[in-house]
């Protein structure tokens, strides 16, 4: 298997809803470096994965709309716990849709997964790694794909 990572890095201010997270309750800010690593079986004839100057264009594009935003007032994360480990499945999610949609080029469409970290500190992060493929037309587990 194939990776490619490029990084970036947001700034946002949230707040969690829950006793579990105490002070995190209230509204507080934190800086994530983000790491997205594409991952392909294959290169394509020139002996790319994707196009690395492209990959940096649409992670920045993902991250834009979050970036040095409050999340509480975001629309798309009503309802939602926007914790470190959901930001990398929302991330994810956005990536892969790029990879399925074209914006990625011909090198995204050869893209099989996508690891998304978040680095809050130099102690502490999280990760969600997940496939390209639509989850809402993927086949149900154990059916032929």
């Amino acid at each position: 298997m194939f990776s490619l990572t490029v990084v970036d890095h947001i700034m946002i201010a949230h707040s969690f809803r829950g006793e579990a997270f105490g002070p995190a309750q209230r509204l507080h800010g934190a800086t994530f470096v983000v790491e997205a690593e594409f991952r392909a079986p294959k290169l394509d004839d020139l002996h790319l994965l994707i196009d690395i100057g492209l990959a940096k264009d649409v992670l920045r594009a993902v991250l834009a709309p979050i970036d040095y935003r409050n999340l509480d007032a975001e629309p798309v994360f009503a309802g939602k716990n926007t914790t470190t480990e959901y930001l990398c499945l929302h991330i994810q999610q956005e990536l892969a849709a790029a990879c399925r949609d074209g914006r990625l080029g011909d090198g995204g469409k050869g893209v099989t997964g996508i690891k998304v970290l978040l680095r809050e500190s130099h102690i502490a992060w999280a990760a969600f790694e997940g496939p390209v493929a639509d989850p809402t037309t993927a086949a149900p587990s154990g059916a032929p794909a």
